[in-house]
C-alpha cells in the first residue's frame, strides 16, 4: 500500500494547448480516482507544476501555467510545489517533504510520460523511495517519430520492474 500520490504537471497548457495528451479525459479521471482514493486514507497528495522563464509558455502565474481545472486539487490541503527541470527532485524541497511525511511508497501519475514522469520515477528510486507507476494514469502527447500510445506502453514496460511497481490506477491502494 502507497504512502502518498504525486501528480506531475497537469497544467492547462499541457493539457489543454494544441497537441492534446493522448487519452486526456480518461487519464484525468483516473487521477482524479487516486486523489479521492488518497484523501480518504488521509494520505498525502503532492503536486508539481513544471514552471518555465518569464516570457515563456508555463511561466509562473501564466494561465497555462495553472493547473487544470477540473483536476480535483485543494491548493489549502495539498502541497504544491513548482519545478523547473524533468525530475520533480531537482531543486526543489520534494525529497524532504516526503522524508518528513514518513513516505516509504510513492504513487507516481501525470504527464509527460517520456519526460517529468520517466525522470521522476527514476530519481525517486535512487533516493530510496518505492514507486507504483499507475500505469493508466498518465499521459504525453504524439510526437514526429511515435505515437503517445506506444510512448506510454513504451515506458510502462520499460520502468516496470527496475523502477517501478506497474499497477492500474483502480487498483492503487493507500495506507
Amino acid at each position: 500500500m502507497a504512502d502518498a500520490l504525486l501528480i506531475i504537471d497537469m497544467q492547462t497548457g499541457l493539457y489543454d494547448g494544441p497537441d492534446k495528451p493522448f487519452e486526456r479525459e480518461r487519464v484525468l479521471g483516473a487521477i482524479n480516482g487516486l486523489i479521492q482514493r488518497a484523501r480518504a486514507a488521509a494520505a498525502p497528495i503532492f503536486v508539481a507544476r513544471h514552471t518555465g522563464p518569464v516570457g515563456s509558455p508555463l511561466e509562473a502565474g501564466s494561465r497555462p501555467w495553472q493547473l487544470w481545472h477540473e483536476l480535483d486539487v485543494d491548493a489549502a490541503r495539498d502541497h504544491l510545489f513548482n519545478k523547473t527541470r524533468p525530475s520533480c527532485f531537482l531543486g526543489t524541497d520534494l525529497a524532504r517533504q516526503l522524508h518528513t511525511a514518513n513516505v516509504k511508497e510513492l504513487v507516481i501519475a501525470g504527464m509527460k510520460t517520456q519526460f517529468c514522469i520517466d525522470t521522476t520515477c527514476r530519481v525517486a528510486v535512487e533516493l530510496g523511495f518505492s514507486v507504483v507507476l499507475a500505469e493508466d494514469a498518465h499521459t504525453c502527447m504524439d510526437t514526429p517519430t511515435l505515437k503517445a500510445e506506444a510512448i506510454v506502453e513504451h515506458h510502462n514496460a520499460t520502468l516496470a520492474g527496475a523502477f517501478v511497481k506497474r499497477v492500474r490506477a483502480a487498483n492503487v491502494a493507500f495506507r
